[in-house]
Order: structure tokens, then sequence, then C-alpha cells
């Protein structure tokens, strides 16, 4: 044979089936892009020496990786996609005279052909576009703009060690089944239907289930550590859940309505149903890869949204004033030192302290039972949820900060608690029993701590006596029982800038005057951690659900294609038979929209009982302001929403040109 027939062969076989073959080449070339893009901007040197870069770095190193991941495992859907439609034509090559070798010389040029199209230009417009997503990213995280323009090797090298082989084990894969096969299996393939699926009442009740418990997870879990804990347990029965419902459940539903006489034998349930039912496994598996890429899209974007929207509640809810300061002791001739220290540094800058918040504290690490308070290390080792600390403070602080003073007795005491009403009349702690006075809703400063990650009961008692002596407990013998703490808070009425300066000299002189540990922190100097940290989080929930959307688009128009081939031949017989086409398209429209919006909504109800769970997530990420959160999520719905639609009318015209109806 001609020694360019092969070649030959292989452009006229894309050309000729450009119709699949060109969203497969896109997505080639833009999982090329962004997996390039990826370890450019990881790579960047201009990135290397700025504040937070190491955060940012690995944020960039996770994204890459993750595109890494789905891109092999989307270009293997795809290609047993193109391999499926591609048997007749192979099978015809061997009923013509090819012998399977000569088949297998076309396949690998065919391969060759793609892997240079997507690496060529899917490098090229990583390197076209790198400075402007460079310039997005800096914009997000607040970094300063460098000048010039780089090509990272390392960034180039990394994209083909990774899409290489990949594309060299698609090949072996498509030869491996062209060789199993016969030519009449070959030739047979496309038209080949699966036959009707049984209604596996057990895998559907399984998957009712798995999904049963996933909700229930989310709905119940009401402490953020345990929610940190449980989250993957609940993603995972969800995944299994739709995967089952949707390809067993599914039949399962379609035979129950088929035994409903009424509603079956009718002309449009009855093309529905049976159509549905006759590839529901096929279209199933695909429906639940829309549904879990359409759920993981909306959560990505709404919860990156949401951190980067609400930074400074979050810097607010970490940091409740602007200069943070603690010391291990409780000791006045400590803490002196300290405070004129802080005096000195305040006289230094001509600053005064605002919104002064000034705490003694004793610390316990504790769990509860009802009004009941345990120390004990046993009943400490549980979930993340159950273990809280509590906090004793001297009526003397909190009186210092309040407008109207109070008095209290031996045995009384005032609680707050950090998540809800304490909602107790007595509180039991180390063999004594106290008598609550009031429930707090609020606290100065919120004892400095406005973060709901870890409950914390804040105790208001008498004196520092009561406080020495349940910090000599003998059960309290163990290491971290105990901890007695200064906390010194306050804002400042000045820039910024001198702000973070103030803090810097205030970090400088504490150490040279402290006689225990001593910690300050400032809002002003961590917000630069905090725009790395949570841009660096926007830009990759961006990045990923763009990648997410394009893997939901082509799953969607590949099922569309697929759906259209195979039901060209059915519509034919049904209008042979005396169906007008006005009932037969409308029974397809039925059909595709019921089938179409299914995942959709599956999505919606997915992201609803997630919401829950999701927000005590960001709690962790100190961000408590679930209205924001709601708001995120409800846009990122309705514009997934539209895109979706948009989606649905431009695969469904092909659909009908397909189809021919």
């Amino acid at each position: 044979m001609p020694r360019l027939l092969y070649p030959k062969l292989a452009l006229s076989s894309i050309k000729r089936h450009l119709q699949i073959y060109g969203p497969y080449l896109g997505a080639c070339t833009v999982m090329v892009s962004m997996y390039y893009l990826s370890m450019f901007l990881a790579a960047h040197s201009g990135l290397q020496a700025m504040q937070g870069s190491e955060t940012l770095r690995q944020l960039l190193l996770f994204g890459a990786a993750v595109v890494g991941i789905f891109a092999c495992i989307f270009l293997f859907y795809t290609n047993s996609f193109l391999i499926k439609r591609r048997k007749r034509e192979l099978g015809l090559y061997n009923v013509l005279g090819m012998e399977k070798r000569h088949i297998a010389r076309i396949l690998v040029w065919e391969t060759l052909f793609a892997a240079l199209f997507s690496l060529g230009i899917g490098l090229g417009a990583g390197i076209l576009f790198s400075k402007l997503i460079l310039l997005v990213l800096l914009r997000l995280v607040d970094f300063p703009i460098p000048f010039g323009f780089e090509v990272p090797v390392q960034a180039v090298l990394t994209t083909l060690q990774l899409f290489g082989p990949l594309f060299l084990v698609l090949l072996a894969s498509s030869l491996y089944q062209v060789r199993l096969a016969q030519p009449i299996e070959l030739l047979r393939a496309e038209a080949a239907g699966e036959r009707e699926p049984k209604a596996r009442w057990f895998l559907a009740l399984l998957g009712l289930v798995a999904l049963g418990a996933g909700y229930f997870l989310a709905l119940t879990i009401h402490h953020p550590l345990d929610a940190l804990v449980f989250f993957f347990v609940a993603v995972v029965l969800v995944i299994i859940g739709t995967y089952l419902l949707f390809t067993t459940g599914s039949i399962a539903l379609l035979k129950l309505l088929r035994q409903s006489k009424r509603f079956y034998y009718r002309p449009r349930p009855f093309l529905a149903v049976s159509g549905m039912l006759y590839r529901m496994k096929q279209n199933g598996v695909g429906l639940a890869n829309i549904c879990i890429l359409s759920t993981m899209v909306l959560v990505t974007l709404s919860t990156t949204v949401s951190l980067y929207v609400g930074l400074e509640d979050v810097l607010r809810t970490r940091y409740p004033r602007q200069i943070v300061l603690r010391l291990d002791s409780c000791e006045p001739e400590v803490m002196a030192p300290v405070q004129s220290a802080v005096a000195a540094v305040l006289e230094h800058y001509e600053l005064e302290a605002v919104d002064r918040v000034e705490y003694r504290f004793l610390s316990f690490p504790v769990s509860r039972e009802g009004d009941t308070f345990s120390t004990s290390r046993e009943y400490l080792t549980g979930f993340a949820g159950s273990a809280a600390s509590l906090q004793l403070i001297p009526l003397e602080d909190y009186n210092r900060l309040v407008a109207e003073p109070v008095s209290l007795e031996e045995n009384e005491v005032l609680v707050y608690y950090n998540r809800e009403p304490y909602g107790r009349a007595t509180l039991q702690f180390l063999d004594r029993t106290f008598v609550v006075k009031e429930s707090l809703t609020s606290l100065p400063g919120n004892g400095l701590s406005s973060t709901e990650t870890f409950g914390a009961y804040y105790v208001i008692v008498r004196d520092l006596g009561i406080m020495a002596q349940l910090a000599e407990h003998p059960t309290l013998q163990w290491p971290g029982a105990v901890l007695a703490t200064y906390s010194l808070g306050f804002d400042l009425n000045t820039s910024r800038e001198r702000a973070v300066a103030f803090y810097q000299d205030l970090k400088r002189a504490l150490p040279q005057q402290a006689a225990a540990p001593v910690w300050v922190e400032s809002r002003d100097e961590a917000r630069a951690d905090f725009h790395v940290l949570y841009g660096g989080l926007f830009f990759l929930g961006a990045f990923l659900g763009t990648l997410f959307v394009l893997g939901t688009v082509l799953i969607i128009y590949y099922k569309q294609v697929t759906e259209g081939f195979e039901d060209r031949r059915r519509y034919l017989i049904l209008r042979q038979v005396g169906m007008s086409s006005s009932e037969v398209r409308g029974s397809i429209k039925n059909q595709v929209l019921s089938v179409f919006f299914l995942p959709l909504a599956a999505a919606g109800v997915h992201v609803a009982f997630a919401f829950p769970m999701m927000t005590k997530l960001l709690l962790v990420l100190n961000l408590g302001n679930s209205r924001l959160f709601a708001l995120c999520t409800a846009l990122t719905f309705a514009a997934f929403a539209l895109l979706y639609t948009l989606v649905y009318r431009a695969t469904t015209r092909a659909y009908y040109r397909l189809a021919a109806v």
C-alpha cells in the first residue's frame, strides 16, 4: 500500500466525523491548556518572592492535580464514545480486505494527529493567555503586577509528560477493543441496542438508603469539626446513591409507571416511558455523571465566591480586634510587664487603645452532658463536636466591660455559649453545682474569639478565689487539663499601614518583657495572607468550575448525539406505522425535557441538602455569614441553570437533526 495511505485515511476519517471528533479535540485542547496554565502559575518566578506565595503555590499544584485526574477520566470516557461510533467504519475496512494491523495503523495516525493538534494548540493557547490569567490571579490575591513575560520550561515538560503517555494509553485501549472484536461485531456495534434492563429492586433500594444516609449526615451534623470529618463520607454516600438511583431506581420507577394502564397506554406517555426504558441503563450512567459534575460546579463556585466576597467578615471573625494579645499566665507580676510594654508602644505611636477588651481566663477542655461538664480524658477522645472548652472569667473583668455591673453569690454564675443560649438552670463542674443567674446572649468582645469552630462556654464566677479552688482540683493532674491565660484586644484609630507598623514594634518588644509565652496578632497584618488564601481559593474554584462545566457540556452533547443516531431508525418506524410527525416530535420533546433536566433538578436537591453541612464547614474557615453563602449559592445555581438551558437548546437541535424528525 502507498506510504501515505494511512495518514490520508486517518485525516479523511477525522474530517468525515468532525461532528463527534470536533468536541473531543476541543476538550483535549482545553484540558492541555488548563493544565499548562496551572503549572505555569505554580512555577512563575514572579510569585515565588511574594508573601504567602507558598500557600498559593500549593493551591495551584492541587488544582493542576485535579485537572490531570479529571482529564484522564474524561478523555477515556469520550474516547470510548468515539470508538463506538467508529466501529462500523472500521468493520467495513476489515470486510473490504484490510487486516486489523492496517486498521491499527489508521488508529495510530488518528491518535498522533489528535495528540499533535491538542498539544500544539493547547500549549500555544496556554502560553498566549498565560499573562492574562496571571493578571487575573494577582488581582484576586492583591499581589503587585510583575513586569516581563516567561514560559517556564518545567510547566511545558510536565504537560507533555502527562498528556503524551495519556494519548498512548488511549490508543492502546482503542487497539485492544478493535483487536477483540470480530468484523461482523464491528459492523453491527453501532446499531446494537441494549436489551430492556431488569428492575433491580435491591440496588434501587440500596441507592435510596445511601442517598438518605448522605442527606441524614448533612442535616444532623451540628459541629464544624464533625462536618469536616464526615463531609467526605456524606459525599461518597450521595455519589453512590445518585448512580444507583439513576441506573436502577429510574428503571424501577419506569416499570411501575408502565404497570399503570390508565397512564401508560396513551400516545405520549407510551413513547416517552418505553423510549426511556429502552436504553435507560446507558443513559442512567451519563445522567448521573451530569448530576455529579453539576453538583461539583455549584458547590465549588458557591463556597469559593462566598469566602472571597466575605473576606472582611472572615477577618473580623478570626480577629475580633485589630490587635489581639495572649499571655499564658494570669499572675499579676507576669501581666504587669506585658501591659507596660503595650502602653509604651501606644505612647510611642501617640495612639489610644479603642474598644479595649481585657480578660483573665482559666480554660478547661470539657465534654458536656446536659448541665454536667466533665474533664475526664476518656470523655474527651470522642468526636470533635462533643468536645468544647470551658472558660472561667472573674466577675471583676466582666463588670469592667459592661455598662451595668452585676453581683453574684458564691454559687452563682453567668454563662455565655458561643453557638446558642445555654438554657439550663444549673451548671455542674468538678463536683460543684452552680446556679445560672443568667444565660447571656452576648459577651463583650465575644471573649476575644468570634470563631465557632470549637464550642466555648464562658462562665463568669464571683472571684479569683473560686477559680483557684477549681484549678487545684485533684482530677486535673494531666497535662493540658487547665490553662491560665491573659487576653487583651483593642482597635487603633489609624491607617492600616501604621497599624501594621505598630504590631511589628509590639511584637519585637513583648518577648523582652514577658516571663511566660506570649503571642500577638494583627488583623491588618494578616489581611494579606487571607487575601492570598481566599483569593487563591476563589481563582481555583472558578478554574475548576470552568473545567467541570466543560465536562458537563460535553457529556450532554455526546449523550444527545448518541441518542440522535440510535433513535433515528425507531422514529422512522413509528412514522411508518401511522404516527404523525407532530406526535413523534411531541413525544421526543417530552422525553428529552424530562431526561435532560432531571440531573439539574437532582443537583439542586443535592446542594439544598448539603447547605447545612457546607455552612458548618465554612465556619472552620471563619465565615459565619450564612445569608451571604445562601445568596451566593442561589445566584450560582441561577447562572448555572441558565447555562444549562442554553446547552439544552443547542444540543437538542443536534438531536433533532440526527434523529431526522
